[in-house]
């Protein structure tokens, strides 16, 4: 077994520019930003919703059971927790390879705020 799937897991992942085409084509993939507030408040994908990672496995009720969830953090390493996390809990969870940081690196659309 490949030593980086035992310690991460054989999560799916999606590179920037592939995420940004899945949530133009697939109005349903509902994004879970794991960052803190003042990270989300910085620039966050549109129309994501901010649970941070610490809080993740008390506010599972407020994820969908019935679409693909698109995890995103600032580089991708808590979002792969949190994809890990999710898929492990019986949920299709997709991890941001990059974060945010491979988000803006490819010039793709930022919302600043807290929604």
């Amino acid at each position: 077994m490949n030593i980086l799937k035992s310690l991460f897991g054989s999560s799916a992942s999606l590179s920037a520019t592939e995420a940004q085409a899945r949530i133009a084509q697939d109005q349903t993939l509902f994004i879970l930003d794991v960052r803190e507030p003042n990270e989300f408040q910085a620039g966050h994908i549109d129309g994501a919703k901010l649970i941070p990672l610490s809080e993740l496995s008390a506010r599972l009720n407020e994820l969908p059971t019935d679409r693909d969830i698109l995890c995103v953090c600032l580089s991708g390493g808590r979002s792969s927790s949190a994809t890990s996390q999710l898929t492990g809990a019986g949920y299709s969870a997709i991890n941001l390879r990059g974060g945010m940081s491979a988000w803006q690196g490819a010039g793709l659309p930022v919302k600043k705020g807290s929604k």
